[in-house]
């Protein structure tokens, strides 16, 4: 499973090297997963949720959850392949981000805690580098009474931190891709004066917030 996934992102070039990346977290790193190249390939994407569903079809979940925007295609090809392989209705649905203060959180809006509410819950993300994104959806669900059965990504891209226990749900993935990142102010790509990528990531908007951009 591990080989295949990595595999099908290799192929639609979802795997990008050599440039210098900012992630979600804030944290800077030389190999990005790009979920935005995959998604446009649907027989890859369609297969990547198939694996999703049959590493967690043997749970127990009523409903996939996953954050807007690329989770909303994750939790809904998984929702429906589990259907197919359960012979049950799974549903789907999405967290939405929201500003609170000087942080992003993610919250259920279009009456979706209604649904969730009282479920048992499959959350999906593609990548993880500190868990604090899928994090934030866990405790989405929670805040609305929902179950968190189980956390599962596409790909942990640090294995060694990222887990059950850190994660504060039980957590499995589909692939790993190892690589470090770095806080700006520790970051040997910025200290070796590599440019920022602004076509992927979060390197635009960390332009913007210095005012480079």
């Amino acid at each position: 499973m591990d080989q295949e996934v990595l595999s099908i992102l290799k192929r639609v070039g979802s795997v990008i090297t050599d440039s210098h990346f900012v992630g979600t977290s804030g944290r800077h790193m030389g190999i990005y997963v790009n979920k935005d190249a995959l998604f446009p390939h649907t027989p890859e994407t369609s297969r990547i949720c198939e694996l999703f569903a049959e590493k967690n079809k043997d749970l127990d979940i009523d409903i996939v959850v996953g954050p807007a925007l690329g989770g909303i295609i994750l939790s809904q090809w998984t929702a429906f392949h589990l259907s197919r392989i359960t012979g049950k209705e799974i549903l789907s649905v999405y967290t939405e981000k929201v500003q609170k203060g000087d942080e992003e959180d993610q919250v259920f809006r279009r009456s979706y805690d209604k649904v969730v509410n009282g479920k048992n819950v499959l959350v999906l993300e593609d990548t993880t580098s500190t868990g604090g994104s899928v994090k934030k959806v866990v405790n989405a669900v929670r805040e609305v009474g929902g179950n968190v059965v189980q956390v599962c990504v596409m790909v942990n891209r640090d294995p060694k931190t990222i887990n059950s226990e850190s994660i504060g749900a039980p957590f499995s993935w589909l692939s790993e891709l190892s690589a470090e990142s770095y806080p700006e102010e520790e970051c040997p790509l910025c200290e070796a004066g590599v440019p920022v990528n602004t076509a992927v990531g979060h390197g635009k908007k960390f332009l913007e917030k210095k005012g480079i951009a």
